[in-house]
């Protein structure tokens, strides 16, 4: 009934930037916070971002200074801005967020999109 669907990931440099977006599609009546995710190999999936329906975010200590994450409402989209990129940051990024539907909530997750960060 919902899902998210993710793009922008690739290679990049180290010191690099990536874009990435999420863009959330169905019978959607509201959105809640909004989150990106990151899984790399041999580790748990972490929360890397988040941002409410009214603007508030956090972030995980290690990107603070360089990710910023951003959402349009009207357009049920959230982006993540990645700056000065590391190799470290090398993971499937995943987008998440509450979803009001058809009377209950979903908390679905995207494919997830790769991110290699790589000299």
């Amino acid at each position: 009934q919902v899902q998210l669907v993710e793009s922008g990931g690739g290679l990049v440099q180290p010191g690099g930037s990536l874009r990435l977006s999420c863009a959330a599609s169905g019978s959607i009546f509201s959105i809640n916070t909004m989150g990106w995710y990151r899984q790399a190999p041999g580790k748990e999936r972490e929360l890397v971002a988040a941002i409410t329906t009214g603007g508030s975010t956090n972030y995980a200590d290690s990107v603070k200074g360089r990710f910023t994450i951003s959402r349009d409402n009207a357009k049920n989209m959230v982006y993540l801005q990645m700056n000065s990129l590391k190799p470290e940051d090398t993971a499937v990024y995943y987008c998440n967020a509450v979803i009001g539907s058809r009377g209950t909530y979903f908390a679905p997750w995207g494919q997830g999109t790769q991110v290699t960060v790589s000299s």
